[in-house]
């Protein structure tokens, strides 16, 4: 029974997925059609159609392997300029594309300027920006969702306790004589003690205190208190190296100041700038996960075939993401309320990935088709200034190659963690 609720709430994230991911495409579709470009095809999924209906002059519809999804703007690819001499495979495969896409455009469309390449840079940046931002769009709404109604959880500069010893992560054996003293022990720090100031400057966050720690490394610290309402300036100590957590990378770790303190937290109602200071905060840590992301799929295809435990960090596909909400659904180990929790904020994670992954700047991705409408406009400002023709429209389909490479590159990537979520999966509860 609790392997039939796993899959059924996995079925119920996978399909809220692909709900997202046609909101993608309907962010494209929408400033098309304010646009005035004609858009002749709007699907869900790829393959096969099972179902499709024609309102207006699109065709809306589903197709068999529910994984993705698109949206066709018409003229994408401006004519080609005359050439002379054989051309080369490139240009024959970025010609042969051309030639495809203009099957489906008649001269009224050409007249009436209603395809991509004619758009002003501002409306091919907002039509191709449009999809991200649905993205954001869900992912904004589910986190201000979640601070509104879970609360943000607040550190304080208070001090709730100090350890006795320092521990290795994981170890909850009793203190020996054998362990170290924290440094905040060995300064005096209570319980209830407010740090005002570290090494002469006022701390006024709990995030500038953590920054203040971390820089010191095993230098002096100077710390001052406020106890029962008398500042206290306490005996000088030396900061501890530890390796921490990169807060960009929590992959990696850093080497950085330690205390020793666990200080004061409280849970408060949060608002739109509290999930976008999280978002914020995902952002970077997913342009990081980005940068890495060809030698962690390699890495988690080692691990399938070597039977190695799979990296708790590692990639995860649809399918992956799917399972590991089933899992939180269904684990004893949270309340109901902190398995809603989960779910939602699991969800909003996936939709700002997607946005961020679509921002890449290579095609086929939106952030390739928006980095060559910005070479366009460059291109024209500087043939304006030299005092020269306008160059015309950037010939996207020169590109063509490199997004096949890059759509090959996808398609093998997606292969894999699929193969990877089934036969070697995350078991994160």
């Amino acid at each position: 029974m609790e392997l039939l609720t796993t899959i059924g709430f996995g079925l119920v994230f996978f399909a809220l997925i692909i709900v997202s991911v046609g909101l993608h495409e309907i962010g494209h579709m929408v400033p098309a059609k304010l646009f005035g470009v004609r858009v002749p095809r709007y699907f869900i999924g790829f393959g096969p159609t099972i179902f499709s209906r024609r309102i207006g002059e699109t065709e809306y519809g589903l197709k068999a392997f529910p994984l993705g999804g698109f949206v066709q703007l018409l003229g994408m690819y401006p004519p080609g300029s005359k050439r002379y001499g054989k051309p080369s495979r490139f240009m024959e495969l970025a010609d042969a594309a051309r030639e495809q896409e203009w099957e489906d455009i008649s001269g009224a469309d050409v007249e009436d300027r209603r395809l991509v390449y004619q758009q002003k840079t501002w409306k091919k940046i907002a039509m191709m920006f449009g999809g991200p931002f649905m993205n954001i769009l869900i992912a904004f709404v589910l986190f201000w969702f979640l601070t509104a109604s879970f609360g943000v959880v607040r550190t304080t500069t208070v001090v709730a306790g100090v350890p006795d010893c320092v521990k290795a992560v994981n170890d909850t054996s009793d203190c020996t004589a054998a362990d170290p003293v924290p440094p905040a022990k060995q300064a005096g720090l209570q319980a209830g003690d407010q740090i005002i100031a570290f090494n002469g400057v006022r701390i006024d966050s709990y995030d500038q205190l953590t920054d203040s720690i971390r820089g010191n490394l095993d230098r002096v610290a100077q710390i001052t208190v406020l106890r029962d309402g008398v500042e206290v300036e306490l005996p000088a100590v030396h900061t501890m190296i530890n390796q921490v957590s990169d807060e960009w990378d929590p992959t990696a770790t850093v080497a950085a100041g330690f205390l020793g303190v666990y200080s004061q937290q409280y849970r408060e109602s949060g608002g739109p700038l509290d999930a976008l200071d999280q978002m914020w905060t995902m952002t970077k840590q997913s342009a990081v996960a980005l940068a890495k992301f060809p030698v962690s799929v390699y890495f988690v295809a080692v691990d399938m075939v070597t039977g190695a435990d799979r990296d708790l960090n590692s990639p995860i596909s649809i399918v992956g993401a799917s399972a590991v909400a089933g899992q939180a659904m269904t684990s004893d180990a949270y309340t109901d309320q902190q398995k809603l929790y989960l779910f939602a904020s699991l969800l909003g994670s996936v939709n700002l990935f997607l946005a961020i992954f679509n921002l890449v700047p290579l095609p086929p991705l939106d952030g390739g088709h928006i980095a060559g409408a910005l070479y366009e406009w460059l291109r024209r400002q500087v043939a304006r200034v030299r005092g020269k023709a306008d160059p015309g429209p950037f010939d996207t389909a020169r590109l063509l190659p490199l997004a096949y490479a890059m759509a090959g590159f996808l398609l093998i990537c997606g292969v894999v963690l699929i193969v990877a979520d089934i036969v070697n999966p995350l078991e994160l509860f």
